[in-house]
């Protein structure tokens, strides 16, 4: 089967590389002339576990190529995937000028029918937008040609997104005609041999799905915080209050960590996208503006403790070190991450600040300059810190040596933004420890 995958950004790339694997013909699009020059140099320009070495495989074998023109290679393709960009405009709104550019380039070239699928994060509707630019452009040249339209969200986690893809515990699709659900199941097929999880539905519901998935994690994210928080000023324990709601089996356990906020390119994004989307049919939702709202706050909370530690002092010239710039581990995405609030917030406090992230520091230095001290290690981070907060909760952070980081540091101060580390062991160790929710 050839398909076309339009943008190659995290969503496009790994969705390109992946089909590949399975045997697709599959040709990534990018407006972006240098992006597209890399990649045929074999070059991957995001952080991805294991995307390197599928991509360089699959381009190896002529099953992946790259490409800055749709329109030259369009007329070959069964399937088409918009996967661009839908940034945030400043109300809150999913921009899909990118989107809709994909449909009028499809419109403009097409010659022979096709299934079009909207693979980036949009709003409900947008499936029709597409249709009515493609159909428009086709009228002007008065061409009656058959194509049809789907949508197929994304639901991959980054640091694990080709496990994601390649074992996929559901897939969703929303279609409007038979020949467009026929195509896809043959696409998907080789995914789900033993167990076909696709799960088939109409065109908005699909849309919805995608939105309503991100916003039910963050809202559990926040929900855990808010307790976390309140678990602080009662004397309850957040972890065992965790343990014990996450023994229900109608609740389960996954995101109910507490910790210092969510980021990252979908979660934000996506719930400020759902309150617009609501606010623009004369619906307010107020569950998500409190997640939101929630989240804004936990940002702040890791300088809120360090401002109690040094409670009576000022923090300016102090030396604090950061564990960790990326909003999650496996990912050198800052999309929104705590590091660039609290970076922020320790400038405008005149602090000295060392950073230290095994993947994203090239792409911290992009965002904030040498604004910030960027280190070899976690240990020469510390050095001479009078603070150290953990943000990010990196593998290579959980089992340091704390006798060799009291020595290192001015003072023996540890503020834990994961909840990863063993109070009694640090204090035991001579720092001065804490954590969100004890």
């Amino acid at each position: 089967m050839n398909i076309a995958i339009v943008g190659t950004g995290y969503v496009g790339l790994v969705s390109g590389a992946c089909f590949a694997e399975i045997g697709a013909n599959v040709t990534c699009i990018d407006v972006d002339e240098k992006k597209i020059a890399r990649l045929v140099e074999g070059e991957i320009p995001i952080y991805e576990p294991g995307l390197d070495e599928l991509v360089k495989k699959n381009v190896k074998a002529g099953r992946l190529k790259f490409t800055t023109s749709l329109a030259k290679v369009l007329n070959e393709q069964e399937v088409v995937f918009s996967a661009v960009g839908t940034p945030p405009d400043e109300d809150g709104s999913a921009d899909l000028r990118y989107v809709l550019q994909v449909a009028k380039t499809i419109g403009e070239n097409l010659d022979k029918p096709i299934v079009v699928v909207t693979k980036s994060t949009v709003p409900v509707g947008t499936a029709l937008k597409v249709r009515k630019t493609i159909q428009a452009e086709l009228d002007k040249r008065g061409k009656d040609i058959k194509f049809d339209v789907a949508s197929n969200p994304e639901f991959l986690k980054e640091g694990n997104a080709i496990k994601d893809f390649m074992s996929p515990d559901r897939v969703v699709v929303g279609v409007e005609s038979e020949n467009a659900k026929k195509v896809l199941t043959r696409l998907y097929k080789p995914f789900l041999i033993n167990n076909f999880r696709v799960i088939f539905m109409d065109v908005p519901s699909a849309e919805m799905t995608k939105y309503a998935a991100n916003s039910m994690l963050a809202t559990r994210i926040s929900f855990m915080n808010d307790i976390a928080n309140l678990c602080e000023l009662v004397g309850a324990n957040v972890n065992m209050v965790r343990a014990g709601i996450g023994s229900d089996t109608r609740i389960g356990r996954k995101f109910l960590y507490p910790g210092c906020g969510y980021g990252g390119s979908c979660f934000p994004k996506d719930v400020k996208a759902l309150i617009k989307t609501a606010s623009d049919n004369g619906y307010e939702m107020e569950v998500l503006k409190a997640v939101e709202r929630v989240n804004e706050q936990q940002k702040l909370i890791l300088f809120k403790k360090l401002q109690q530690v040094f409670a009576g002092q000022s923090l300016k010239g102090k030396t604090i070190a950061l564990w960790g710039l990326a909003f999650k581990p496996e990912t050198d995405d800052m999309r929104e991450s705590t590091a660039l609030v609290i970076i922020d917030l320790l400038r405008r406090a005149d602090c000295n600040i060392r950073v230290y992230d095994p993947i994203a520091m090239d792409e911290c230095k992009r965002r904030v300059g040498d604004v910030v001290t960027y280190c070899k290690d976690m240990y020469d981070a510390v050095l001479d810190a009078d603070a150290l907060l953990l943000l990010t909760e990196w593998k290579e952070f959980r089992l340091p040596s704390w006798e060799v980081i009291a020595k290192a540091m001015k003072q023996s101060v540890v503020i834990d933004g994961r909840n990863i580390y063993d109070s009694e062991e640090l204090k035991e160790a001579g720092f001065k420890y804490l954590c969100i929710g004890k």
